[in-house]
Parts: structure tokens; sequence; C-alpha cells
């Protein structure tokens, strides 16, 4: 059996309260270099609560969170999150940037170009080589208004490489995209995942059918606690899926695609 490499990610035991409302209770989770988790569950399950947390947004009420080697509480979150990619595709820009240049933002973490910061020729080169990988190239010079949300979304997959991040969260990022624009940003992910073979990642989304093939683990969340975690192949089944979002369902995977039925 191989040894599993250091977590980049680990939450030991976490619970998060707010208002009065237990919104995490006793989740545990590791993600080491390489894997590729998907955090799946219905609305309220929790998942946006813990994905603040990795992406060092916020702190657990109770339990400890260690990001990229840091403990949440004992260092800088503004610093450590500029080492995470971090992919949402409700990020807002309020200036018309082209693609090259959003992607370029990821080297900042900002809403729009540092000019504070010089952009070095080998900068521009590996932004370009990002809209590459992404399918991307011959939009490079497309504004972010008139983008489609496809494009849009492989916009910012690259942009959140840019800083070449160990870690790399992506919320929901197929959310509003037709059929065609899905599949080239499930493409997309695992063309990435296969160029930077150590990188780790934790996608949300609330649908089997979102899942790039790459996935190799899954959490699944229900009224903030875990209801299956581990290697994919033993987390998606169409019992776990079945008690996770309280209908029952059969999990079918073809070609490394997931799809849940009624039963």
């Amino acid at each position: 059996m191989g040894h599993r490499p250091p977590a980049l990610l680990a939450a030991v035991s976490i619970d998060v309260v707010r208002s009065g409302r237990r919104l995490l209770h006793e989740v545990n989770l590791q993600v080491a270099a390489g894997e590729h988790w998907a955090l799946l569950g219905p609305n309220g399950a929790g998942k946006s609560t813990l994905m603040a947390i990795l992406g060092a947004r916020g702190h657990p009420t109770t339990g400890t969170v260690d990001v990229l080697g840091k403990r949440l509480g004992r260092v800088d979150m503004r610093e450590l999150r500029t080492h995470i990619g971090h992919v949402d595709p409700r990020w807002r820009i309020d200036i018309p940037l082209t693609a090259h240049e959003v992607v370029l933002t990821g080297l900042t973490n900002t809403p729009e170009l540092d000019r504070r910061h010089h952009y070095t020729e080998a900068e521009h080169r590996h932004a370009d080589e990002l809209l590459e990988l992404l399918g991307m190239t011959a939009r490079r010079e497309s504004l972010w208004p008139v983008m489609s949300q496809g494009e849009r979304g492989r916009t910012l997959i690259a942009r959140a490489l840019m800083p070449r991040p160990a870690l790399l969260l992506l919320d929901e990022p197929a959310t509003g995209l037709d059929l065609a624009a899905r599949e080239k940003l499930l493409t997309g992910i695992d063309q990435s995942r296969s160029e930077v073979p150590d990188l780790a990642s934790v996608l949300v989304t609330h649908h089997l059918e979102d899942l790039p093939t790459s996935t190799s683990h899954a959490m699944l969340l229900r009224d903030g606690r875990v209801v299956a975690a581990g290697p994919v192949d033993v987390a998606l089944t169409s019992s776990t899926i079945s008690r996770c979002f309280d209908h029952d369902v059969v999990v079918r995977r073809a070609d490394g695609r997931w799809a849940a039925v009624a039963a």
C-alpha cells in the first residue's frame, strides 16, 4: 500500500456555531497533494461554511484547521489566502479587463491590475500558457463583460492557477452553464490537474454530473455532519447519496463520469 503524502489541508473535529446555530459538527477532513476532493450535499448542508474555513476566510468555533502547514488563528489570514487558488463564478469585476488581464490579477489576488506590481514577460507568458491550457487562447483579448458564463469560468480557473498554488478551491464552478459550456469547463479542470500533478483541490457542487473525471475523493455533508468521506468509489454510492439528499437514487458511473437517477 502506498504512503499517503502529508496533508495540505487538515481539519480536525471542527464545529462552527453562528448566532446559536450549529452549522458544522465534528467535521474531519484531510486533503493531500495530488488529491481532488468533491464536496456535495443539499442546500444548507454546510458546504459554503466549510469552504470558507478551508479557504482561510473564517475560523471554526472549536477544533483545529491547518492550511498549507499554517494553523488558522496563528497566521495572517490575508497573506495565507494569496497562496490558495479560489474559483468563484460569482466573482465580480467593475472594470472591463481582458481575459489575459483577468488572469494576471491572480498574482495579486485583486479585482483589477495592481499598479504597484511590475508584471514581467515571464508572467505574461505564464498567463497565456494557462489560457491555452483552458482553451481560451482565441478569447485572450475578449473583455470580461462580453464573455459567456463558460468563458468566464475557464478564465477564473486560469486566474486561480496563475500564482502556482498548491491548493485550488472551486466553489460550484459549473453554476449557470449550459451542457456544452459545462463539458468544456470540466475538461479544462481535468487538464489543469493533469498538468500540475501535485495540485490538491476541493470542488463544491450539488450535482454528480458536475464532477470532473479526475475526482479522487469525496465528502458528503448533511445538516452540518459528514455522511461519508474517503476515496470516491467508497464515498459516492447509491446508499450514501440517498442518505445525504434524503431521496432514494441510483448512482451510475460510466467513462469516469457520474449520474444519479431516481430509484
